[in-house]
């Protein structure tokens, strides 16, 4: 019997995505994600509970220093503690998406090392983790938007898996960069944490963004240069509906969290060679 030989080549193109690869390990992006999701929540005592336990603390905790004691108000009437919810679960999707994202090769060198299939997946696999927190954690701002009597947007509610989509291309673009860089320097898994806290304080999560309207100059970096800012001012412009919707913010941060994706896209296809090598 002539053995069957089976020749892996890089596809061609800017990012070089084999789509009808991708395809046929499908099989195998939903065994990792549900891994990942079942080891997630496997052996605590609280299980998805720590979904919601998370952002409620925080909120408690942000509320009482930044509202109570700094005197930070939402700027259009909107309760804080409804105001921080949702610029925190969006941060804290986006945060968790980028982290996971950054680790996912070196969590899982032995598998890169021994069996091929498109690296690409491992990276992606660690969207799903943070879509089912933020599905379940979204039950706390639900409630919240009950209990201070917010009804939501019908912008918002329209425009919000735009925003999400929009968040997660940011955070899968920086995340595949940082996972090849990761793979080769591990100071990522020290200086990823301090980076994420560092970046909190400069995205709008516990402020609003006219905050700034008196430094125009950080304003328009802010808004260009992190797109998570304009997905969390216009989530709460959507869907608590006391400010205006920018659309034009909208178009900016999707376009620059597309500059993103194919920026780290393309340097981690540029340097998946050398993964299993030194991994």
């Amino acid at each position: 019997m002539t053995p069957i030989e089976q020749t892996i080549t890089p596809p061609r193109g800017l990012v070089r995505i084999d789509w009808a690869e991708l395809w046929h390990f499908r099989d195998l992006f939903l065994v990792l994600a549900w891994r990942d999701i079942s080891v997630r929540y496997k052996q605590t005592a609280l299980g998805v509970a720590w979904a919601v336990i998370q952002p409620v603390t925080t909120m408690v905790i942000f509320s009482f220093i930044f509202n109570r004691m700094a005197g930070i108000q939402s700027g259009d009437g909107t309760p804080y503690p409804v105001f921080l919810c949702v610029g925190q679960l969006l941060w804290q999707f986006f945060s968790g998406t980028l982290t996971n994202a950054s680790q996912a090769l070196v969590a899982n060198v032995t598998l890169v090392q021994k069996v091929y299939f498109p690296r690409l997946i491992l990276p992606a696999t660690a969207v799903t983790t943070g879509l089912v927190d933020l599905a379940i954690a979204s039950l706390v701002l639900v409630g919240m938007m009950v209990w201070y009597g917010v009804a939501p947007g019908w912008i918002g509610l329209l425009t919000l898996p735009l925003l999400i989509l929009t968040s997660m291309l940011c955070a899968l673009g920086i995340g595949l960069f940082l996972a090849a860089i990761n793979v080769k320097y591990r100071d990522v898994r020290y200086a990823l944490p301090f980076v994420i806290n560092i970046m909190m304080y400069v995205t709008p999560v516990i402020y609003p963004l006219a905050m700034l309207d008196r430094h125009p100059v950080a304003k328009t970096a802010m808004t260009w240069l992190n797109p998570i800012a304009g997905v969390i001012s216009n989530a709460r412009a959507g869907l608590l509906g006391h400010s205006a919707f920018q659309w034009d913010v909208l178009a900016i941060s999707l376009f620059m969290s597309s500059i993103y994706l194919v920026l780290g896209l393309a340097y981690f296809r540029a340097t998946e060679r050398y993964f299993a090598d030194i991994a």
